[in-house]
């Protein structure tokens, strides 16, 4: 009986491995912005960049990490796409010393290192 307890209780350990979130409810309905889709919402949890950068390819075919400039938009448009905090969020564009961010309350934009963890928005080109 023990036996035949264990098999699930493995089979749920390892459906619960690497599951951070959910495809569908991350993106929702997108919001259209310039030549993008927008995800409905932010990924339920900080993220350091790299892991921002996977999560966003494993929401499907073309979803990414939006760039500096696209980032930007998204904070200029975040009423009408709303949802955002007024923290930092992560941009696919490199700096030297990490990667570009942007901080939601004010509009600034500055650099960090890539192990830090600030919010997570997908795109998708249209």
């Amino acid at each position: 009986m023990k036996k035949l307890l264990f098999v699930p209780f493995l089979f749920a350990c390892y459906l619960g491995i690497g599951q951070v979130f959910d495809p569908v409810s991350i993106i929702g309905k997108p919001t259209k912005v310039e030549n993008m889709l927008v995800a409905n919402i932010d990924f339920p949890e900080n993220m350091n960049w790299l892991d921002a950068k996977k999560a966003c390819s494993e929401l499907g075919k073309g979803w990414r990490l939006p760039n500096k400039i696209e980032l930007n938009v998204l904070y200029k448009n975040r009423i009408l796409i709303g949802g955002f905090e007024d923290v930092n969020y992560w941009s696919s564009t490199e700096h030297s010393i990490g990667a570009w961010l942007q901080f939601f309350a004010m509009g600034s934009q500055h650099n960090s290192g890539k192990a830090s963890k600030y919010k997570v928005r997908a795109v998708r080109s249209i």
